[in-house]
């Protein structure tokens, strides 16, 4: 059974503005998660979940259902803050999504199969999609799990900082921690992060989670359990989120899971701010005309 692709696209991206998950990069209208789902069909994905909000359906429905038709399945799931445990409720005040890891729990019931997890904002290239679908049909299981690195140098905007997971990695590329840097930037002296307002240097080469996961389907049950760790802890503060990389890491820290860091030569590149588009339209254009891309993806 091929794997499933689970499409991160519920949030709007507070600092950029708008649906930047269907912004228009490509030369025919194409955004990113056009290129993303052309990939996955590509590399043998069967099945697409999108995770969206109610409010995004009419928009995601009319802009895939006729380019996806006969070319992969397709699911939507809805991201809702009253999809809680038995016995809990939505606070006071709450208005914020529950974070990545509730966002894939959304989609329980229609994952059967190994699946990948990406961000719908994210341009993550064609052999990183080959990568984790050989982990996925070949290495999966309940209790190994996956993550496509990337190299830091390659994911940053020239338009502002950005937070990123760095790797913590044994000598058999397995996922030992992720360290969350924030205000990590690029200037004339390198790259660096600050740290409480010191400037701290990186090497550039260092290896990055940006949110490309591949999972076996017992991850709900785990998710399921945190979740209830986790609004027990944090379900009264208006603004705390469920996050994959801290619950995966804490599966990691007790035993529980073993996560591969898969590593290819993929070019990552994504819209944090609204100056990046420009850029981003660039590197599709450059894409395509060496050959990677067809000018019109949906025929």
């Amino acid at each position: 059974m091929k794997p499933t692709l689970v499409i991160l696209a519920a949030g709007m991206g507070s600092r950029y503005g708008g649906l930047k998950q269907l912004d228009e990069i490509g030369p025919n209208g194409e955004a990113i998660i056009d290129y993303s789902l052309y990939d996955a069909i590509r590399a043998g994905f069967g099945k697409v979940v999108f995770i969206i909000r109610r409010d995004f359906e009419e928009a995601f429905r009319s802009r895939f259902e006729s380019k996806l038709a006969g070319k992969i399945d397709v699911e939507y799931v809805f991201q809702e803050l009253n999809d809680l445990p038995e016995g809990y409720s939505v606070p006071p005040g709450r208005q914020k999504p529950w974070g990545t890891a509730h966002a894939i729990l959304s989609a329980r019931k229609v994952v059967k199969t190994p699946f990948a997890a990406i961000n719908a904002d994210d341009f993550y290239g064609l052999e990183a999609y080959e990568t984790v679908v050989g982990f996925l049909t070949s290495a999966a299981s309940e209790n190994n799990w996956a993550m496509v690195g990337y190299r830091m140098d390659k994911t940053l905007s020239e338009n502002g900082t950005v937070s990123r997971g760095l790797c913590i990695t044994d000598k058999n590329q397995n996922l030992k921690s992720i360290e969350e840097l924030t205000k990590i930037g690029i200037d004339q002296q390198g790259i660096y992060y600050s740290n409480n307002g010191e400037r701290k240097v990186l090497q550039c080469d260092e290896t990055v989670s940006m949110n490309f996961w591949g999972f076996h389907p017992e991850i709900f049950s785990y998710l399921e359990k945190g979740f209830v760790g986790f609004l027990d802890k944090e379900g009264n503060e208006p603004k705390s989120e469920f996050y994959i990389p801290m619950h995966v890491g804490d599966l990691i820290n007790s035993g529980k899971i073993n996560v591969k860091v898969l590593t290819c030569n993929a070019s990552w590149f994504g819209v944090t701010y609204r100056e990046d588009k420009p850029v981003v339209v660039e590197k599709i254009k450059q894409l395509i005309n060496s050959g990677k891309y067809p000018a019109t993806l949906w025929v």
